[in-house]
């Protein structure tokens, strides 16, 4: 099985890349942004509460991410792996996410990260903001505090990894194809058990 962490600051292009990597190695994309978004559109009280947090750019409970990301691997028992897009965000949040692959005998294979500079995170989410029209990538003060929060809180967890022999950095800047055929050409290198099939089975 393989499981990837897709990792990186606020507006590195996870989601966009999270996607091309989903459909490449028919992986299930599990995005907690996503899955808080929705909550919040919907109006229940887990909106409510998340939708608080995150306006100011902070981040939402672990046990609450958690307990999410439990319940959304539970619904896809026949996933060939998984791409966590803004999941780990905390330490506590990786070691979570470790024991709940080891009930299920597996691991994570690899986490990838977008090498993104903090000038063109903010330039990225200000562009970003104009179309979407989220309110959380519209406000300098709330993206400056995204930023910030992800330095203190997340960026951390790199070190998690790379005990573990798991980090691959990868340069974000450049087009989406550009950045897509790195993060592609990682995965191509991991250990072929991590793959349902060999790595030959997929197209170059």
């Amino acid at each position: 099985m393989l499981n990837i962490v897709l990792f990186g600051g606020p507006g590195a292009g996870k989601g966009t890349q999270a996607l091309l990597l989903t459909e490449k190695f028919g992986l299930m994309h599990l995005s907690t942004g996503d899955m808080l978004r929705k909550e919040i559109a919907s109006g229940s009280e887990l909106g409510k509460i998340a939708g608080e947090i995150i306006s100011n750019g902070e981040l939402a409970p672990d046990e609450l991410v958690i307990d999410m990301i439990r319940e959304h691997i539970g619904q896809h028992p026949e996933a060939k792996g998984f791409i966590f897009d803004g999941f780990p965000r905390t330490q506590a949040q990786a070691l979570a996410l470790d024991k709940l692959l080891e009930e299920k005998d597996v691991q994570i294979t690899a986490m990838v990260a977008l090498d993104v500079s903090v000038d063109e995170l903010t330039t990225r989410l200000l562009k970003r903001g104009e179309v979407s029209g989220r309110a959380d990538d519209q406000s300098i003060d709330v993206i400056h505090n995204r930023i910030e929060v992800y330095h203190q809180k997340t960026e951390p967890i790199i070190d998690y990894y790379r005990a573990q022999e798991k980090y691959h950095p990868v340069d974000g800047l450049g087009s989406i194809e550009e950045i897509f055929n790195r993060l592609k050409q990682v995965i191509l290198t991991l250990k072929p058990h991590a793959f349902q099939h060999s790595v030959q089975n997929y197209i170059i």
